[in-house]
């Protein structure tokens, strides 16, 4: 199976898409600040997965996955940040968050599963 067909790839494209969308009402004075940060986490966290499914064994992949999931957690306290900030709705945010958890129990799952190999 190739990577873009697994579960964790495809709902952490539909976060990456979730994410910008909402990210395109920030103040304009936030592009090269939050706004951009939170793009790049974003994006961390599917092209580490497909990094780690590029490697050669598991503790390489593993380690990818790790980061993955590293960066979940830190778009997870950028989105609490924005929404101090008011940027965005609570009830956006609230969906957001659901993903990441989402995204967090498919990553950690992914990565049991390379422990056990």
């Amino acid at each position: 199976m190739e990577y873009t067909e697994l579960e964790v790839c495809k709902e952490s494209r539909i976060f990456v898409n979730s994410l910008y969308e909402i990210t395109k009402k920030f103040p304009k004075e936030e592009l090269y600040g939050l706004t951009n940060q939170m793009k790049r986490s974003a994006v961390s966290i599917s092209s580490n997965i497909a990094e780690g499914c590029g490697r050669r064994t598991s503790a390489d992949t593993i380690q990818f996955l790790h980061v993955s999931r590293g960066s979940l957690y830190e778009l997870e306290t950028q989105l609490y940040l924005a929404l101090d900030q008011n940027y965005f709705e609570v009830k956006e945010h609230e969906i957001l968050v659901v993903q990441i958890s989402k995204c967090k129990k498919l990553l950690n799952r992914f990565i049991n599963y390379y422990k056990n190999l």
